[in-house]
């Protein structure tokens, strides 16, 4: 698979809402925290201001664009910035799939797409490789995007059998798509996981690296990959997506050993040697390092969590940002690595 669809396999994003929101008039509504949740909405017609929280400045959306809001902090949608907002439960009922919220009467902006729950302990750290905000402009412009919308909102409009399945198997698209049209709209200048992805030179050193993670990576052997020499490949590679090089491959393993550990019944011993890892002892170091915990930790936690079952309070969390070295290089998109010679 490629960086991308690694990604969103292991992050298993899940569409529970699809609906469309049809506002009218003066609005703007302040929606909470939306904890371990994915948003991706398109604009059908009309247009109207997005602010997130700990982003600077409000996107203007106009009918065609199209947006994800992967962080899953608070944000908020209005007709005018400068109206109070009014909090989401003021008008949204409990979730309702296929649901059209109209607002004021509705006519002035009509939005729609889906929400998705992700899972894993390793959630966040993934989420973290996103930016907080993607917004692409005229992306219904695009044949594929402008298909699953007007699919979307006929669904939704005109409800039929299936049409809560199909709902979110559109949504998916939606979202894949979206992400797959930021990437290609990434400037050469940016900075982030995905405009790592989309560069020329990083883009097939990342892509190596997910190819075949047991590989035992070297800067030398990524810097080949990458068509430059080892230092101007570590320090573009640092630039754009947060971290080094091999922090990235150690990284990208445990994330990987993260999700078998979740999702599959295989011994620490086989996972550690599928990684590349010549014995299990260097692997549960390293894991360690990443994730905060120990792989039988991790396991066990998982496991607990998935029964409804208490962990111990005084248990560090899996996969915590602190094991990322930092938010700001999580948000800064580091999914760090290392090969087991380099701890």
């Amino acid at each position: 698979m490629d960086p991308l669809s690694d990604l969103l396999s292991l992050l298993k994003p899940r569409s529970y809402v699809s609906a469309g929101v049809d506002a009218g008039r003066d609005w703007s509504i302040q929606f909470p925290d939306q904890d371990k949740l994915i948003k991706c909405y398109a604009v059908v017609s009309g247009g109207c201001w997005l602010a997130v929280d700990g982003v600077s400045g409000a996107a203007h959306l106009e009918k065609g664009d199209c947006f994800v809001l992967p962080s899953g902090r608070p944000f908020r949608l209005a007709s005018d910035m400068a109206l109070p907002p009014e909090p989401a439960r003021n008008y949204f009922p409990p979730p309702r799939p296929g649901a059209v919220v109209t607002i004021n009467g509705g006519g002035s902006c009509l939005l729609v797409g889906s929400r998705f729950g992700v899972s894993g302990g390793h959630a966040d750290m993934l989420m973290g490789l996103l930016p907080p905000i993607v917004h692409i402009r005229n992306a219904t412009e695009q044949a594929a995007m402008r298909w699953s919308v007007e699919r979307m909102m006929q669904e939704l409009r005109d409800p039929e059998p299936g049409g809560f399945l199909i709902a979110q198997h559109l949504a998916h698209m939606m979202l894949v798509q979206a992400l797959r049209l930021h990437v290609k709209e990434a400037g050469m200048n940016g900075a982030g996981w995905l405009f790592g992805v989309a560069d020329k030179h990083l883009g097939p050193a990342i892509g190596a690296v997910h190819a075949d993670p047991a590989h035992p990576w070297t800067l030398q052997a990524l810097a080949g990959r990458a068509c430059m020499s080892r230092s101007a490949f570590a320090e573009k590679f640092r630039a754009t997506i947060g971290s080094s090089p091999m922090e990235y491959v150690r990284r990208w393993r445990m994330l990987l050993a993260g999700d078998r550990l979740e999702n599959s019944r295989d011994s620490v011993s086989a996972i550690a040697l599928s990684l590349g890892y010549e014995s299990e002892s260097a692997f549960s170091m390293a894991f360690k390092r990443v994730m905060g915990v120990s792989p039988r930790q991790y396991g066990r936690r998982r496991m607990l969590a998935a029964n409804g079952r208490p962990t111990r309070p005084d248990e560090p969390s899996p996969a915590s940002s602190a094991a990322l070295g930092g938010q700001d290089e999580c948000r800064a998109c580091a999914a760090g690595m290392t090969p087991p010679h380099a701890g």
